[in-house]
């Protein structure tokens, strides 16, 4: 009967570190329904419940992402891919961000330009 109960106390243990460690190394963004520290408090409270519960409601899910209707799959840009960033629903809405982008760009350095002569000018005058 102890040989049985000690094998129950290791199992259990060996599932609690498992699972502590588990929580530790997932990502912030993949981790489900709590915040990671919940989780970790939870499953060192309440060690065969907490663990039963990460590994049903809590670990990231494996398999492809999934994305909302404005988020890109594959970005152009990966310097500024996280999630929940916006994205353009078709290509030509991207080119057309784009291209009013550049005429705000154009505008500000035009007006740059015009106001650093007015400066000179008054400075020479």
């Amino acid at each position: 009967m102890i040989r049985v109960e000690g094998g129950m106390f290791l199992l259990l243990l060996a599932l609690d570190v498992f699972c502590v460690i588990d929580v530790i190394q997932s990502r912030e963004d993949e981790v489900r329904n709590l915040p990671k520290i919940a989780w970790l408090v939870l499953i060192l409270l309440f060690p065969p419940i907490g663990s039963i519960a990460w590994l049903a409601a809590g670990r990231p899910q494996s398999g492809p992402a999934r994305y909302s209707a404005y988020e890109r799959a594959v970005p152009a840009y990966p310097e500024y891919d996280r999630p929940g960033r916006a994205a353009g629903l078709t290509p030509e809405s991207d080119e057309e961000f784009l291209r009013r982008v550049r005429e705000r760009a154009e505008e500000q350095r035009r007006r740059a330009a015009e106001e650093k002569k007015r400066r000179e000018q008054l400075g020479d005058a």
